[in-house]
């Protein structure tokens, strides 16, 4: 039994990182070289952040070699994942782990965008804050520019400051070919056929206020970007009317009851 101990606490320290990255709900990590982790200046500050510093280093570092009882094992253990979260946070926006990360976002490792208009677009994990333990990690969409709560309560638990406020845009300026087009497409609520009311006058103003853009840059010669077929607005005249006579010449919320009609407020 002592002989079966010993390899295994031997194992788990000779490949710490190995075991980290693999194990459940660890999935958005990538695994920080060990050029690195051993460079003290990526480390700096973090020796007052991180309890029992040196212990957890050499732990995440396999060169931990300290005979202790389990609760001090667990300690060093829960420093050390602290540790390499806030390493990560500093890894992922260097050369070396963009391009991890970018094979994972590629092979959609950290899940997929929900909303049904970005057609399953890959996301990317993001914080909300740098500073550890203030917000849980959240999962942003390129295409439409909102940001997701993980699926797997595993990933709901991480910290979001081992990935940053700043990964997720940094990425896209060292690749700019990973912009994906902006969704053009607008789901448009109806009852048999006709749009709601409600939806109806906010997409007619969502309309307008398209039209109006447009019109500016097509008087600045400026490419507007819209979809073949939609670049054709009418004169400036019909689009000159104000938002009073345009919603007069709309739909009415409310029907009119019997014996009243004709009376309007």
């Amino acid at each position: 039994m002592d002989d079966y101990v010993s390899e295994s606490d031997s194992d788990y320290t000779s490949y710490w990182r190995d075991w980290f990255i693999s194990s459940r709900g660890n999935e958005y990590f990538c695994e920080i070289d060990e050029d690195y982790l051993t460079d003290r200046f990526n480390l700096t500050g973090l020796n007052t952040e991180v309890q029992y510093y040196q212990y957890a280093l050499d732990l995440v570092t396999d060169v931990f070699d300290l005979d202790c009882d389990d609760e001090m094992r667990e300690t060093i253990e829960k420093s050390a994942r602290h540790l390499y979260g806030l390493v990560h946070a500093r890894y992922i926006v260097t050369t070396r782990g963009l391009a991890k990360m970018l094979e994972k976002y590629k092979k959609a490792d950290f899940g997929k965008c929900p909303r049904v208009m970005c057609h399953s677009h890959p996301l990317l994990p993001m914080g909300l804050s740098d500073v550890p333990s203030s917000k849980p990690v959240k999962l942003y969409c390129a295409r439409c520019e909102d940001i997701y709560n993980p699926k797997s309560s595993r990933h709901a638990a991480i910290d979001g400051a081992y990935f940053g406020t700043s990964f997720h845009n940094i990425i896209f300026q060292v690749y700019p070919a990973l912009i994906p087009a902006k969704s053009a497409e607008r789901y448009v609520p109806r009852v048999y056929g006709f749009k709601v009311h409600a939806a109806a006058a906010l997409v007619r103003w969502q309309n307008n206020k398209r039209d109006d853009m447009r019109r500016r840059l097509r008087k600045m010669e400026v490419e507007s970007g819209f979809k073949d077929g939609e670049d054709s607005i009418e004169g400036d005249d019909d689009d000159d009317l104000d938002e009073d006579e345009g919603l007069a010449l709309g739909e009415y919320s409310v029907a009119q009851p019997a014996g009243e009609a004709g009376t309007i407020a």
